[in-house]
């Protein structure tokens, strides 16, 4: 496997020639223009001196202006595509030096409300986990990679998606490519409004297809040759005004079918471009090492009609029908019959296609989350894929680390039979809300097919429930403790539901009311969820809480952080030890931030 770092510089150097070379020539090209231009003028002033051989002469330089004018269009557009290239690479190498946050996507709109983890691990949002795993370049993808994280897969699923991700992890110039189809620029149609737009029912009977098509096409001619009469002849302009009256009252009167077919696919036609390149990029894929890949590779063909090109051709008729708008040829559209002509070629794709476009575009939503988690494996070479087995609940991660945080001291989770809670006590600050987290994301990632933070991790397939990120709502009349309650009553829902099994991760349970009464709560909350067969974690400031799991026998244990006072400084190492904590630091914070005077 290559080193991310060293291929992605070398990449990046090899962009950036390109543009510093190509700059070169946007110059050279400049000045041949210029030159050209000064020699084509100075030959029209010559041949204006009654000199028509010299006239004559000056349509060769200009000629050649215009052609230069094709070549240096092509020199920008090449000059883009590297632009955009060595932008790929130099955000690709600010992941690795951790430089990221703030350029990713966020999408807070995908998690419904009440999602029993999202907020709680920071999946979406500026610093999030979505925002550093996402290139999807269509909504479909990040649709796709949200659903990925906000729902947990069974074992066979994710052996799919792992198998997947390991067969793209190299594949740097398929990203590459992925990336720059269309621009800088992401495909933000919402795919359920395509789907919907395919398979919505005739808006024009296709009986009546040939029928028109001919009518347009004899109306249409009839308007070409009673114009050319009109201009070269005798004739007049009365048949032409007859012909333009005609397909007038036929235009009228197919108005509301052709008006709402074209207003249906004017709106997304940049997003036509980029699904249309990256449904023909894909397609041209080889699909060897997984079997995903295979079925989503046939999932992009209908019948001998590839999707990409069957989209490439969609927006080629928009294309056509978009002419009609310009000032210069709307006269002669209107003539041609321009619009119905493009309205039918629309329709007769869409009863033709679009049964198959929610098959194609779920493809290449699954396709581009299997890339986005391929680009976050290939960066992070030594995570390892988990193992994912059936039988549980189990989750056991040896030298977890959070995936979002640079520097994160490794600790090492087991849960199953018989230990079925950990009890997790010690000082503010000390990393035990972090814990929870760490534990948490890499579930996440794990069930979602991703690799791991970890040196190795075994799970089953598990339903996470937290309550790391509990607020109180005004708005709602909610305080936070009654927020707390109706998220533990959500946890115990799922955990009697065990589809799959749930890990619970409850941070300072009950925290907002006394210690008699969180003793009581928390107790009766552990045991049931323990009963109902759910696994997890559990942190706390009350000792006494904390001494209370002994009631469970094997199914619980204490676990803390601890801390130490050096030279009037609070000092974390973040490793969890066995026990409970030895002491609490809150006073010792106070006196250090200045609250409190210092001891004497």
């Amino acid at each position: 496997m290559s080193d991310p770092r060293s291929e992605y510089q070398r990449r990046l150097a090899a962009r950036q020639a390109v543009v510093d070379r190509v700059d070169g020539q946007i110059r050279r090209i400049s000045d041949w223009r210029l030159g050209v231009f000064v020699v084509f003028l100075v030959l029209l002033g010559f041949g204006l001196a009654d000199r028509p051989a010299v006239l004559a002469a000056s349509f060769a330089p200009l000629f050649g202006f215009f052609a230069l004018v094709v070549v240096h269009e092509g020199a920008y557009r090449r000059r883009a595509r590297a632009e955009l290239a060595a932008l790929h690479y130099r955000r690709a190498l600010r992941r690795l030096d951790d430089d990221w946050r703030g350029e990713g996507v966020q999408h807070r709109e995908f998690v419904p409300p009440d999602h029993p983890y999202a907020a709680d691990l920071d999946l979406f949002g500026p610093a999030s986990l979505f925002a550093l795993l996402c290139t999807a370049r269509t909504r479909g993808g990040e649709a796709t990679l949200a659903r990925w994280l906000l729902q947990p897969a069974a074992v066979e699923e994710v052996a799919a998606r792992q198998e997947a991700v390991l067969a793209l992890r190299e594949r740097l110039d398929l990203r590459e490519d992925l990336a720059l189809l269309g621009g800088d620029v992401r495909a933000a149609v919402a795919p359920e409004a395509l789907v919907a737009w395919g398979s919505a029912p005739p808006r024009i009977d296709p009986t009546r297809f040939v029928p028109l098509r001919l009518l347009a096409s004899a109306l249409a001619l009839a308007g070409v040759v009673t114009a050319v009469l009109a201009f070269a002849s005798d004739v007049g302009f009365v048949p032409l005004l007859v012909v333009a009256v005609i397909e007038g009252v036929v235009m009228r009167a197919l108005r509301p079918s052709t008006a709402a077919i074209v207003a249906a696919v004017e709106g997304p036609r940049r997003d036509l471009d980029v699904i249309a390149q990256l449904l023909g990029r894909v397609e041209r894929e080889p699909t060897a090492g997984s079997r995903r890949l295979a079925e989503l590779a046939a999932e992009l063909r209908t019948g001998e009609v590839a999707g990409g090109a069957a989209i490439a051709g969609l927006a080629r008729a928009v294309d056509w029908l978009e002419t009609r708008k310009s000032g210069l040829f709307a006269p002669i559209a209107f003539l041609l019959m321009w619009e119905l002509h493009g309205a039918l070629a629309v329709e007769r794709w869409r009863q033709t296609h679009g049964p198959a476009i929610s098959r194609w575009l779920a493809a290449l939503g699954q396709l581009e989350a299997l890339a986005s988690l391929a680009t976050y494996a290939y960066e992070r070479p030594d995570d390892p894929m988990p193992a994912v087995v059936a039988a549980g609940p189990r989750v056991a991660g040896e030298a977890l680390r959070h995936p979002l945080l640079r520097a994160c001291v490794p600790n090492s989770v087991a849960l199953g039979d018989p230990l079925r809670v950990m009890m997790v006590s010690g000082s503010n600050m000390s990393g035990k809300s972090t814990l929870l987290r760490t534990l948490g994301i890499n579930v996440v990632l794990a069930l979602a097919g991703a690799p791991v933070s970890a040196r190795s991790m075994t799970l089953s397939p598990l339903q996470i429930g937290a309550t790391l990120r509990i607020e109180d709502s005004l708005q709602n009349a909610r305080s936070r403790f009654y927020s707390e309650l109706r998220r533990l009553l959500q946890l115990r829902d799922l955990a009697r539901a065990a589809a799959p099994p749930l890990l619970f991760l409850l941070d300072e349970i009950f925290h907002g009311t006394n210690s008699h009464d969180r003793k009581i709560g928390a107790e009766a909350v552990l045991r049931a969820l323990i009963e109902e067969g759910a696994i997890g974690l559990c942190t706390t400031h009350d000792l006494a809480l904390a001494e209370a799991v002994a009631d469970l026998g094997p199914r619980a244990c204490n676990v803390h952080f601890a801390d130490e006072v050096v030279d009037g400084n609070l000092v974390f190492d973040y490793r969890m030890r066995p026990g409970l904590v030895g002491r609490s630091n809150a006073i010792a914070l106070m006196r250090a931030i200045g609250l409190l005077p210092a001891s004497g």
